[in-house]
């Protein structure tokens, strides 16, 4: 079965980039703009794992999150918070808003694949 990824990205070249990258290795991949549109897909498609930007328009990951963990149909969704923002402690403060791990931008696409298995396993 073909694991689904989404991604919730505000920035047009970051998600065709992310999204390539995860069509080639062979995931089923769903694209949402804002953190209120990745709410309604993750509802919608049940995706095994989230790549989710922190700062957009209309819902930033922060909000997202929050309904996400307060969910319980969403609640045990792997979400991996995306941002440009990596200074020292902001690891610690995503994890602690309910993300389950932190991918620095711009996205380094040799991670990607580590990431994923860290929080999936290996695709079969």
């Amino acid at each position: 079965m073909v694991q689904k990824i989404l991604i919730v990205e505000d920035n047009e070249q970051n998600m065709i980039l992310m999204r390539d990258v995860l069509k080639y290795q062979g995931y089923a991949v769903i694209t949402a703009h804002n953190g209120e549109e990745g709410i309604r897909q993750a509802r919608e498609q049940r995706p095994d794992l989230v790549f989710m930007d922190v700062q957009m328009p209309v819902m930033d990951g922060y909000a997202a999150i929050k309904i996400v963990r307060g969910d319980p149909e969403l609640r045990e969704m792997k979400v991996v918070a995306c941002t440009s923002y990596a200074m020292s402690g902001d690891k610690e403060s995503l994890l602690q808003a309910g993300f389950d791990d932190y991918l620095a931008k711009p996205v380094d696409i040799r991670q990607l694949p580590g990431m994923i298995s860290r929080h999936l396993g290996k695709q079969e």
